[in-house]
């Protein structure tokens, strides 16, 4: 339903991304902050227009500058739900519904109708005649949302919208959205930078990191063979990227095989990439006597508590991260800036193309 070829430039930024969406589907733009996750939303939505490329929505061009073909974003069936939700402070919640088919000339009493009927559908019918400055973060994200879908869009933009919501709010309002945004049958894109937004919210995932597309595929694709360091860490996993021959991937440029080799399980030919969760990283005080055949010196770069596991930040010819028991680190006597040891077996390091 959304084809997309979004290039343009701003200030630093290089933005070059391809989207595609289908009718239905929910795609989650993933990424650090700086990557044009926002700046790519806002060229769908006709607040930037493209250098190159073009937007095109249920066959119908938005965007072309080769045409040349702009469609102004009043003019767009398309509806947006802003970070800070941008409700107008001196309408009430209804006319804020009602705001979007107003603009589109419906008449006054029809919008009212359709914005009560969405207002009762998000859960604010007793307070439709509120003004924003007296609704809560999860009421006015709901507010946002239902005058967004008022307008009767082909496409929702939806930017960080649970980003200003606390903790306790955020997990309830999340529910709700996923209800909504399943019975939505136009295309929806979602900006994030919260992975648990984009697991269960999305479809499929496109990562940006300094505005160009680093992975992309469904949830299922990106969680199991992250591709890049980002990726990785977002995961909570360690990957190394090397050359593979046979059984041994040789990390980076250095040929000093003793620190920077990894033996896998899996036979490996050219660039590849090896996946290692911290939970299969052992940390010894001393040179291990274990049939593991890989085996590093690290030195503990700091600790972080996780439930009832400890992941500690090693450094050395490349980082790792290891997942530990906090009776583990008591008995082994691990502190900050600590040699140890850290072994690993070769079955259980996946690895895939890089």
């Amino acid at each position: 339903m959304l084809a997309a070829d979004i290039g343009l430039t701003i200030g630093s930024l290089d933005l070059s991304v391809e989207l595609e969406v289908d009718r239905g589907e929910v795609l989650a733009l993933h990424g650090p902050n700086g990557a044009g996750k926002t700046t790519a939303l806002r060229a769908l939505a006709g607040l930037e227009q493209l250098d190159r490329g073009s937007v095109v929505l249920a066959g119908a061009v938005l965007d072309d500058p080769a045409a040349p073909t702009f469609v102004p974003p009043a003019d767009r069936p398309v509806g947006v739900v802003f970070q800070d939700y941008l409700l107008f402070p001196h309408l009430s919640v209804l006319d804020n519904v009602a705001f979007g088919p107003r603009c589109r000339g419906v008449s006054k009493a029809t919008a009212q109708t359709a914005a009560r009927r969405w207002v009762d559908s998000v859960g604010l019918g007793s307070s439709a005649g509120s003004r924003p400055a007296e609704l809560s973060g999860g009421q006015a994200q709901r507010a946002a949302l239902a005058r967004a879908l008022a307008a009767d869009p082909q496409m929702l933009l939806l930017d960080e919208p649970l980003a200003a919501l606390d903790a306790g709010t955020r997990s309830t309002v999340r529910r709700d959205l996923k209800r909504h945004l399943d019975q939505f049958d136009g295309a929806t894109v979602l900006v994030t930078h919260d992975p648990l937004d984009a697991l269960a919210l999305a479809d499929s995932v496109v990562v940006l990191e300094a505005g160009r597309v680093t992975q992309s595929g469904t949830l299922a694709d990106v969680t199991t063979r992250p591709r890049t360091p980002y990726v990785a860490e977002l995961l909570g996993v360690n990957l190394l990227r090397g050359h593979g021959s046979g059984h041994i991937i040789v990390v980076g440029d250095d040929s000093a095989e003793s620190d920077v080799t990894v033996a896998v399980g899996d036979t490996v030919d050219g660039d590849t990439l090896a996946l290692i969760r911290p939970n299969a990283v052992s940390l010894h005080r001393s040179p291990p006597d274990t049939s593991a055949r890989n085996q590093w010196r690290c030195t503990i770069d700091g600790f972080d508590l996780l439930g009832d596991r400890v992941r500690v930040r090693l450094t050395g010819r490349f980082d790792l991260v290891a997942e530990i028991t906090p009776e583990s680190v008591s008995r082994l006597g691990l502190t900050e800036g600590t040699e140890v040891w850290a072994s690993v077996k070769a079955t259980e390091i996946a690895t895939y193309p890089a």
